[in-house]
């Protein structure tokens, strides 16, 4: 039983750890999604750009937007992917 009970935890634990350091996003040219590795632990899972590739400013944005825009920019963007 207290077997059972410790690789319970041992995937929990794992589990837990590929969900605050691992993610998806989808790349802002292409209709494409990747799987990556984040810098710092976050609970968010799938990253995408509201801008795209289009020539508007963050400041056109809603607020949720900017906020998503600004996740994509630090995780995916400033890590030198969706190149």
């Amino acid at each position: 039983m207290e077997r059972k009970i410790g690789i319970g935890i041992f995937i929990f634990a794992i589990a837990l750890t590929v969900r605050f350091f691992c993610g998806v996003y989808h790349h802002d040219e292409f209709p494409e999604t990747h799987f990556f590795v984040k810098h710092r632990p976050i609970w968010k899972w799938t990253f995408h750009s509201p801008l795209g590739m289009s020539d508007s400013g963050i400041e056109e944005l809603s607020k949720e937007e900017q906020i998503e825009q600004q996740y994509f920019n630090e995780f995916v963007r400033n890590q030198g992917l969706s190149r």
